[in-house]
């Protein structure tokens, strides 16, 4: 088969025996390879020079995306957008790509700075985070070791210490790592769980020796409305999903305290290990904490690790009103902290602390290429055996630059905005017939429903997932779709997940207004 390739003006054409050229690799190119300008660096003392023009590209190409967007999310049905993606890249070329697609990207996004997006933990990142993550990557160094990144890894390394003290660890003896986020983390705590406990009950070093050939039946406590992350991460561990223990919840998806002493009791009677117990401090759902001083105690008495995944409530402690919340999280064995959501950063910004670094050593890895013994001895520092990324992002900088302009009171205090948002929110819907309040926020989040006129709740179910889609469609609002811990029909949820400090009590009645219209709508449609 022979294909046509572009090539210079002037240089006559060319048919030739070729594979199909992909559109996204069909950029022109001059002979000697591309422009000047797409091939300039960002670093170096040129690097700003070459970066300035371009940035002023993206930056018009935003503002004009979110002009023709008008709204949250564009309106439309899936194939529609996706239809605009493919049409952009296949007429994107040259120093024109950068403006066209970065315009497509923008109109084609769900924006959490709109008030009518409030479906997820997606915060609007601060645009002072966002001007750091540009210097991160206009530098890109790469934490895997110190001759890449000398100044981060301090920087790192300090930030690290000042969050452990956030936690209440000592920080001289903890220890920890940015991650990409929760689900990391939770693999990361469990990991280490798995080694410590096991290690100590089958007497080897599971890392070393595998899981396999064990006749322990190690198990991991998490309550039903825990993130699904921890099954995963049993999985991943060779463990088996299977050995996640899911502990009855309350009506604002709360671990119940007994339920998890009995579920304790009864697998130590049946001959099993308690490997840990992941305590949740912000339900995906609610904001649910679980009694964190109970999971400690019951950890305690039976030997497991004790995770707090406060991926989402983590951001408690940055409010003197809120941070009670989690009073006995520095009890935890290891601890996961999201700056992506309730700390404004561009994703990803998670991290990982355990409070004694000695439990980390299953983690610690030497590549003679990058932490070799002898420069660690001469005084180089290497992050590598902290992680389990090899090559990773500089993403403390963000959260550093954050602090340091805001400072804890200054972050604090968007804290307790979004939180009193959620609970005007609430008050909203309990004052709207057409609605019903699960439960009221714990920290930014609330679930509700549209109530049909029919209350057969198989119908209620479909109405209220089906008006959800009419708000995507239609661009009118990201309003988050979720299910209550149980079986059968009735437990479809609607679910607002306030995360824009810039949000009025005005903008969110207006929000809520627009559900009801929407399941009005749907229900006349039926």
């Amino acid at each position: 088969m022979t294909h046509d390739l572009a090539v210079p003006p002037g240089s006559g054409s060319a048919t030739v025996d070729a594979p199909p050229v992909d559109p996204l690799l069909a950029a022109p190119v001059t002979p000697a390879g591309p422009t000047v300008r797409a091939a300039a660096l960002s670093g170096s003392t040129a690097g700003p020079a070459a970066l300035e023009p371009l940035v002023r590209t993206v930056l018009d190409a935003l503002a004009a995306g979110a002009a023709r967007r008008r709204g949250p999310l564009p309106a439309g049905a899936p194939e529609e957008g996706a239809a605009e993606v493919v049409a952009a890249l296949a007429a994107a070329h040259g120093d024109g790509a950068l403006g066209l697609l970065t315009e497509a990207l923008a109109h084609g996004s769900a924006d959490p700075a709109d008030p009518r997006c409030a479906a997820h933990l997606h915060c609007p990142p601060l645009a002072v985070a966002v001007a750091a993550d540009l210097a991160v990557s206009a530098l890109n160094p790469s934490q895997d070791s110190w001759d890449q990144a000398p100044a981060a890894t301090a920087l790192e390394t300090q930030l690290l210490q000042e969050l452990a003290a956030l936690v209440g660890y000592d920080p001289t003896t903890a220890a920890g790592v940015l991650t990409s986020g929760g689900t990391e983390s939770n693999l990361m705590g469990l990991m280490l769980a798995r080694d410590r406990v096991m290690g100590r009950a089958t007497d080897r070093q599971i890392e070393l020796t595998g899981v396999t050939g064990s006749t322990l039946r190690p198990r991991i406590f998490a309550s039903a409305a825990a993130h699904f992350s921890v099954a995963r991460s049993a999985a991943l561990l060779g463990l088996g999903e299977d050995a996640v223990v899911a502990v009855p919840v309350d009506h604002e998806l709360r671990m119940r305290p007994e339920a998890l002493a009995a579920a304790l009791r009864e697998s130590t009677a049946r001959g099993e290990v308690p490997l840990a117990v992941v305590a949740t401090a912000g339900t995906t759902d609610t904001g649910a904490v679980d009694p964190l001083h109970t999971c400690a105690d019951l950890a305690a008495e039976h030997g497991a690790w004790l995770h707090v995944d406060a991926a989402y409530g983590g951001g408690a402690l940055l409010s003197d009103a809120l941070a009670p919340l989690l009073d006995g999280i520095h009890r935890a064995d290891s601890v996961s902290l999201d700056w992506h959501k309730l700390g404004w950063q561009p994703v990803a910004a998670g991290v990982f602390l355990a409070r004694e670094a000695h439990t980390y050593a299953s983690l610690a890895r030497r590549a003679v290429y990058l932490n070799p013994q002898d420069d660690e001895e001469a005084g180089y520092p290497s992050l590598l055996g902290l992680s389990l990324r090899t090559t990773r992002r500089a993403d403390a900088f963000g959260i550093a630059v954050t602090l340091r302009t805001l400072g804890r009171s200054g972050l604090g205090a968007l804290v307790d905005t979004c939180h009193a948002l959620a609970r005007h929110g609430a008050a909203a819907v309990r004052a709207e017939p057409r609605l019903e309040l699960h439960a009221d926020p714990v920290l930014t989040a609330f679930l509700f429903r549209y109530l049909p006129e029919d209350p057969d709740p198989v119908h209620a179910d479909r109405v209220n997932a089906a008006l959800r889609r009419r708000l995507l469609r239609e661009g009118r609002a990201v309003v988050g779709r979720t299910e209550l811990p149980g079986e059968g029909p009735g437990r479809v949820r609607l679910k607002l997940t306030l995360l824009n400090p810039h949000t009025t009590p005005e903008d969110l009645e207006h929000l809520l207004r627009t559900v009801v219209a929407a399941g009005r709508t749907e229900e006349e449609d039926r």
